[in-house]
């Protein structure tokens, strides 16, 4: 482009390039979501299909851009963490997160009636974001489980509450019922009162969702005996597992590597 008198105004921009050799995490979060749920009649304390509209919006993510590693998502929520060295966007903070929130959102509004058929969307969901750097493997494992103890905090606390509210308790009466609680108390109150032992949920609701690429066998074709002939590849997959502790992490060494 030619240069003009006008191009003066260029040197009002800031510069927002990231930290090189960090992690990048995006942490992209539903934007008046309680209001969006009740709107479009979302379950409660968790809704299923939603979740797996999340973890979709997440795969796509992962299939889009290569440098992400690792996603962890839990309600309207997900973090995603894009390797040390990558040159996405020349590291520019503005550029990255406009790029994955808006792409994020177009996924979620396509992929709706794929998960909500009988569900019609009333208005367009809005989501915020986040970018963060960190400087170590450590400390992004720390971020990925303290995001992981919120769902576990928060996912034990709203069982209880919605519990109470369905057993004919008011918000405030469930609301005022639960506060100082601590976890025993609250997996006893499921348990005595509705005969619900926490642990039984499904995993989705209590541990959140995580999505990386691994190694997968693939039959690609059976020998004249019958026997498969199998190939393997890397492919983006969702588990619900604990991230919290080191198990998950020494078995899957090239995620952060």
């Amino acid at each position: 482009m030619a240069n003009s008198k006008y191009e003066y105004v260029k040197s009002f921009e800031s510069n927002d390039k990231l930290m090189p050799s960090t992690w990048i995490v995006v942490r992209i979060d539903g934007h008046g979501f309680k209001k969006f749920s009740e709107d479009h009649g979302f379950d409660k304390p968790n809704d299923e299909q939603a979740l797996y509209l999340m973890n979709a919006c997440a795969v796509s993510m992962l299939q889009e851009f290569p440098d992400i590693v690792f996603a962890y998502g839990v309600s309207d929520e997900y973090s995603f963490i894009f390797r040390k060295e990558t040159q996405f966007y020349q590291r520019r903070a503005s550029k990255i997160l406009s790029v994955t929130v808006s792409f994020f959102t177009s996924v979620y509004v396509m992929k709706w009636k794929e998960f909500f058929p009988q569900n019609k969307l009333k208005y367009p969901p809005t989501f915020d974001g986040r970018v963060v750097c960190y400087p170590s493997t450590a400390i992004v494992q720390d971020y990925l489980a303290w995001r992981q103890v919120d769902c576990h905090i928060n996912n034990l606390n709203n069982t209880c509450y919605w519990m109470l509210v369905k057993s004919g308790k008011s918000k405030r009466e469930a609301q005022d019922f639960l506060e100082g609680t601590q976890a025993q108390e609250k997996n006893e109150l499921l348990f005595q009162q509705f005969n619900l032992n926490y642990n039984t949920l499904p995993a989705i609701f209590r541990k959140g969702s995580c999505v990386f690429r691994d190694k997968v066998e693939d039959i690609v074709k059976y020998t004249e005996c019958g026997d498969p002939v199998k190939r393997s590849r890397l492919k983006v997959i969702t588990y619900h597992c604990d991230i919290i502790e080191k198990t998950f992490w020494d078995k899957h060494q090239h995620i952060l590597k």
